[in-house]
């Protein structure tokens, strides 16, 4: 797993959207690297397949991060099936919908505030999708390096921005056109939840999400609608960017995506919490 010259974290992508969520972060380099998975919306063959591409064997995977249980952030497949040396680490308010559907394995591990592992400080941030919310993160490198993670995110609030000010990267999700929403074939019903402030941002939301955050080095988009929604649409709002961008799918990994301290000036932007609301 050594992969010189990515920093003190490097992430990828291995699939994002409506047909399941998973992604890897690599915390530290060579033999003592830590990996850890952020969501398990892949069956489980695939997602060891997936590893496997990457140049990750699936029993060095320790820990598994849920953003929330949604059935595309966590495949049934793993119910029951969830390897002992992996460490669930799931919200307190999902604790009960994990009980409900048991998805819980026998090593999980609540938390409501910073998570503190070895080499990376993980700062939770809950957002208003759906009843019980979705998690965004905030991980920060002790050698340097921060990375926000959000999807799933309902609306955007002064308080998210707030949250994710300035990383040096930034993995948002960019899930629909408003008009190819519109203009679909989808239940009413699901297009109110979609757009309603509790399902998911549009690609003009996210890419005014982005400017707001003003990420140092790299972004990347998450969780685009196959059906409602295209890279092409999704990378407009972003075009001439100081930033790289990655867009990600979802029949296949991107690229790894190096996180380490960035050489440009951190300026933090700082907005009234309630801006969004």
């Amino acid at each position: 797993m050594t992969t010189p010259g990515f920093g003190p974290m490097r992430l990828c992508v291995l699939a994002s959207g409506s047909s399941g969520n998973c992604s890897a972060l690599v915390i530290g380099e060579g033999d003592d690297a830590e990996v850890v998975l952020i969501d398990l919306g892949l069956s489980p063959r695939r997602t060891r397949k997936e590893l496997g591409a990457i140049g990750i064997d699936f029993a060095r995977v320790r820990r598994v991060l849920f953003t929330h249980f949604d059935s595309d952030h966590f495949h049934t497949g793993w119910i029951g099936t969830l390897p002992r040396h992996m460490t669930q680490l799931v919200h307190r308010r999902h604790l009960g919908r994990g009980e409900r559907e048991n998805v819980l394995a026998n090593v999980s591990e609540p938390y409501d505030g910073p998570i503190v592992l070895d080499r990376v400080t993980i700062h939770p941030h809950v957002v208003p999708h759906d009843e019980l919310g979705s998690v965004s993160f905030r991980f920060e490198a002790a050698g340097g390096g921060t990375l926000g993670f959000a999807t799933d995110l309902g609306r955007v609030t002064g308080e998210f921005i707030n949250h994710l000010a300035a990383v040096d990267v930034l993995a948002i999700e960019s899930n629909y056109c408003p008009r190819m929403e519109q203009e679909s074939n989808r239940p009413d019903i699901l297009k109110k939840r979609v757009m309603g402030g509790k399902g998911h941002l549009s690609n003009q939301q996210s890419a005014e999400a982005v400017r707001r955050i003003a990420p140092r080095e790299h972004v990347v988009l998450l969780h685009l609608s196959r059906q409602c929604n295209t890279p092409d649409l999704a990378a407009a709002g972003h075009a001439g960017r100081a930033y790289q961008l990655t867009i990600s799918r979802h029949d296949r990994p991107t690229p790894w995506i190096p996180i380490a301290p960035s050489c440009q000036p951190r300026v933090v932007p700082r907005v009234a919490a309630t801006l969004f609301d």
